[in-house]
């Protein structure tokens, strides 16, 4: 038997990043992943899978000293949000209202888990096991038995599941989720093409779905298409030439000269954990909740539940207290559970609201979309919850 502090099943984004704000306690950390993230090469045409990162994220991967390493490899900043439907009503949200030199970062997942990694190696009480996984899981006086898939049976006082929306972790510990899958999927989109907005991230609304742009580079970025299930079916097999053909057809004209790069679909699901924590297990992040894509929130909703549990188990052991303890662990999750159900319910009304096409409502959300932006200290209130500040 094999013993840790805290078990971190999942070496993703927020697993990693909960391993780098705990190093710094001394407690004995194992963190245990599937897969290492695809070596890097500048040369690499931008990833499928990119995350749009607030500036509070941001704050919080330069704490892990992961931030120079992900400068080093690409992130794109981006200072101004856009949403639209009808031209002339819109709302525009600039950095520079705030007195910040961006609204966020544009960073592909696996640059984000690179870097992160990159600052655990320089933690000698934090261990990567990778090859490896999660096959069982039992609750003990102690924290948790658990046994990996190469053999080992390791001793953890507290288990955080980051390992995603389908966490085997948060099954084998017996938490329940209310799910439900919404009417559109999502297609991704890598394009290369002239004129880009490499500053500003847009979302234009139409009936059938909201299509939007996320920057990567001058003359890169990301296309996101959502629509109902057949229709991305049938993108998703054409070829890149006649998929550029469809995106010149059905996106506004703000950029030339396109060309496909690469493409990517997926469902769309809603879960949330019936409870954060059962036990010495705790979720964070997909594991404990997943979240329409709409306004780019997903990520920064698990970096906050990494923030907030990382403070408590800090202030545990500053006040020389059980860091496991079943009162700080139930802080945690009357801390998150509210704040992540409420970015839910808000995307949620969000995507019912202007994925439709009656007429009476189009015109409410337009008008909304026009007041908004000439909505003065709401608007930087809004900005400012966006950006985690």
């Amino acid at each position: 038997m094999e013993h840790c502090d805290i078990a971190i099943v999942g070496g993703g984004m927020v697993g990693a990043l909960a391993a780098a704000l705990l190093a710094p306690t001394g407690l004995n950390i194992r963190v245990i992943e599937a897969r290492a993230p695809e070596a890097f090469a500048a040369e690499q045409a931008p990833d499928l899978r990119v995350s749009a990162l607030s500036a509070a994220s941001v704050r919080l991967l330069q704490q892990a000293e992961a931030w120079p390493h992900i400068l080093a490899m690409r992130a794109w900043p981006y200072q101004r949000l856009e949403a639209c439907e009808w031209q002339g009503f819109h709302t525009r949200f600039d950095a520079g209202e705030l007195g910040s030199d961006y609204l966020g970062y544009m960073i592909e997942n696996r640059i984000i888990q690179s870097g992160l990694w990159q600052a655990l190696a320089l933690w000698p009480n934090v261990r990567l096991d990778c090859p490896n996984g999660l096959n069982a899981l039992q609750q003990t006086d102690a924290g948790a038995e658990l046994t990996l898939t190469e053999g080992q049976r390791l001793q953890a006082r507290l288990v955080l599941a980051c390992d995603g929306g389908e966490s085997l972790t948060r099954q084998l510990a017996g938490i329940g989720v209310t799910a439900w899958d919404y009417d559109q999927h999502c297609m991704l989109i890598g394009i290369e093409a002239d004129d880009l907005e490499s500053d500003t991230t847009w979302q234009h609304f139409t009936a059938s779905g909201p299509r939007a742009f996320l920057p990567m580079g001058p003359r890169q970025g990301s296309l996101v298409w959502y629509d109902q299930k057949a229709r991305i079916k049938a993108l998703t097999a054409l070829d890149n030439t006649a998929l550029a053909e469809q995106v010149k057809a059905h996106f506004p004209p703000r950029m030339s000269n396109l060309s496909v790069l690469n493409k990517g679909s997926f469902a769309l699901r809603r879960r949330h954990a019936n409870q954060y924590v059962k036990g010495a297990v705790v979720l964070l992040g997909d594991a404990a909740h997943t979240i329409n894509p709409l306004a780019g929130q997903g990520v920064n909703l698990g970096f906050k539940d990494v923030a907030r549990l990382s403070e408590l188990i800090h202030q545990g052991l500053e006040a020389r207290l059980d860091f496991a303890a079943p009162e700080r662990l139930a802080r945690y999750q009357r801390s998150r559970r509210p704040d992540n159900l409420l970015m839910q319910t808000a995307m949620d009304l969000c995507y019912h609201t202007f994925s439709n096409n009656h007429l009476p409502l189009k015109v409410l959300r337009n008008l909304g979309l026009k007041a908004a932006e000439h909505s003065g200290p709401l608007k930087k209130r809004v900005m400012k919850y966006a950006m985690g500040l």
